[in-house]
């Protein structure tokens, strides 16, 4: 048995942290997942998204990891993944369609392993896009979007996810202006809740550990309680 297949589909989910393959609709996707402290668990696991593939994205973005972080230091179980063609997933990139298959595909082995868990769903930039649109099928605890390029991608087509739903914006993005993020959501109804950073651009270089306590502050309200002892 090669080492590939060592690494695939596990049964359940791991109770430490881990790198494995899923299978997904266009080949293997990398994962990793991770796990809270045990004091401090929730039933509640929480999948985060990774910017554009084509231009650097992967799971090990640093935004992309402090929200992961962010979510389990408030007690959920973790899964980040790369898209189709990142990294040591197979495929190729395919403009968000086949991405928003790789990751449902992400979120049914969740449910097969944590039936009983919330489903929280989150992404930055390109995978705030993918994050929303797979948002409309799914019933969700929290979804957090933040930079979501709302000028590159069809979010006007996009609908609100009926749960709570947290937008993180940097006042100082470079690549997602503020102004169109504003724009496209003064005419959402219900509003979602939106956090701007000040001094903070679409990386948020410098600005991570704030980022970080922006996050769990920001949900803290919708966490489920914690798991009993």
């Amino acid at each position: 048995m090669t080492e590939l297949q060592l690494k695939i589909q596990p049964d359940e989910f791991p109770d430490s942290k881990r790198e494995f393959f899923l299978r997904g609709p266009a080949g293997n996707l990398e994962c990793f997942t991770d796990v809270p402290e045990p004091s401090e668990e929730r039933a509640a696991t929480f999948v985060v998204c990774h910017p554009h593939p084509l231009h650097g994205g992967n799971m090990h973005n640093k935004v992309v990891t402090i929200m992961e972080r962010s979510m389990r230091e408030l007690g959920l179980r973790t899964v980040r993944f790369n898209f189709r063609g990142a990294g040591e997933s197979e495929g190729e990139h395919d403009e968000g369609y086949g991405e928003t298959d790789d990751l449902f595909a992400v979120i049914e082995w969740v449910r097969h392993t944590r039936p009983n868990d919330d489903l929280w769903l989150g992404g930055f930039s390109f995978g705030s896009y993918i994050s929303m649109r797979a948002a409309q099928n799914l019933k969700l605890g929290q979804l957090i979007t933040i930079a979501p390029p709302v000028d590159r991608y069809e979010f006007s087509k996009v609908q609100h996810p009926g749960c709570p739903w947290l937008v993180v914006q940097g006042d100082e993005d470079e690549v997602v202006a503020l102004e169109d993020v504003n724009c496209w959501l003064e005419d959402l109804d219900p509003q979602p809740e939106f956090l701007v950073m000040e001094q903070a651009d679409h990386f948020f270089h410098r600005r991570l550990m704030d980022l970080r306590g922006l996050l769990k502050n920001g949900v803290r309200p919708n966490l489920p309680e914690k798991i009993a002892a």
